[in-house]
């Protein structure tokens, strides 16, 4: 199977954790930034996690030195077209980027042209590639409730116009969902979908939670449902999607290596799995790269590959006719 030809649909991918080790050195020098390192390999160890990494919270440290040159219109705009840029030329068809706009706002930036820089850079790459997409706004979890609710605020005149849907993510700490239930219920009444980050890290229940207390649609990694009976049945009950990550989950250790990855028992088992690389950069990953990992690993067929397209076509937050479009790349491949 070639992958790069396979259409694609990605659905779970970080903006700040995507970005071209060449485009960090080129604006750091554009706009006085200092750098750790000033040669690619340098900077590249300091991007890069580890397949041996620790844990989630020391995956999650390679992000400081992206947000440090993603401070202006202009990098936002260029990082998100190169972003739709690379994944057009492996053949995705259909990419939701996320990312949290407050992250972005240090050197004098507000929300609303943070979020309207982002979607310029893809509506850039939209009328150049062969690729269509949307925007989903994080919350960090690690951030005040307020914070979330400023979010949802300023991101609600873009409703429509390029984003799509209201995100939770950053460490996970056991029973996050309560503090969050206003803020993701006042999104939810302006409109946004609702995708949630949960059971990354060892609790199950905060996927039940995420569910039942928040609403979500789909849940960001999902692995740890095989430790909460009850969230596990919620999830195929309501045939709640999981963006799965394989590559992320065993840098984070949520699994230890690819062969224990539930990603293909939960997908014999009615589950809707999605595949998505979760940070192309921090993960050194591409969606082909993911897809040859997981097919090698459990011997998915072309009628698998075929189904998890459907899913990921199906759970996307695009209008009809986007689907549609999509569904049909998928019929026209060579």
């Amino acid at each position: 199977m070639n992958f790069i030809k396979l259409p694609k649909i990605e659905l779970h991918c970080h903006l700040d954790g995507s970005v071209r080790a060449e485009t960090i050195m080129d604006i750091a020098r554009k706009e006085g930034i200092p750098l750790p390192f000033l040669d690619k390999e340098g900077l590249q160890k300091e991007l890069v996690a580890p397949l041996e990494c620790d844990s989630l919270v020391e995956y999650l440290k390679r992000f400081a030195l992206p947000n440090l040159v993603m401070q202006s219109k202009e990098s936002l705009r260029r990082i998100t077209f190169e972003l739709f840029e690379d994944a057009a030329r492996e053949n995705v068809k259909y990419l939701e980027v996320r990312f949290g706009p407050l992250l972005h706002i240090l050197k004098g930036l507000d929300v609303e042209e943070v979020i309207e820089s982002v979607i310029e850079g893809m509506r850039e790459a939209e009328s150049r590639y062969e690729i269509k997409g949307n925007i989903i706004l994080s919350c960090l979890r690690s951030m005040s409730v307020e914070s979330a609710f400023e979010v949802v605020k300023k991101g609600k005149k873009f409703l429509g116009k390029g984003v799509v849907a209201i995100d939770l993510c950053a460490a996970e700490e056991e029973g996050f969902c309560e503090r969050f239930v206003e803020p993701i219920a006042l999104a939810k009444e302006y409109g946004y979908r609702v995708t949630i980050h949960a059971g990354e890290t060892g609790i199950g229940k905060n996927v039940l939670d995420a569910i039942e207390l928040l609403g979500a649609e789909r849940i960001g990694h999902g692995v740890f449902i095989t430790e909460c009976a009850e969230a596990y049945r919620k999830v195929k009950e309501k045939q709640v999607v999981l963006e799965m990550c394989p590559t992320s989950n065993v840098q984070t250790k949520a699994v230890q290596q690819y062969a224990e990855h539930p990603i293909y028992q939960f997908h014999q088992d009615g589950i809707k799995v999605t595949i998505s690389t979760d940070n192309r950069t921090v993960s050194d990953t591409t969606m082909s790269k993911e897809f040859h990992l997981v097919t090698n690993e459990f011997h998915l067929s072309e009628e698998d590959c075929r189904q998890i397209y459907e899913n990921s076509v199906e759970a996307s937050f695009a209008d009809q006719g986007t689907k549609e479009w999509c569904l049909a790349q998928y019929e026209r491949r060579t």
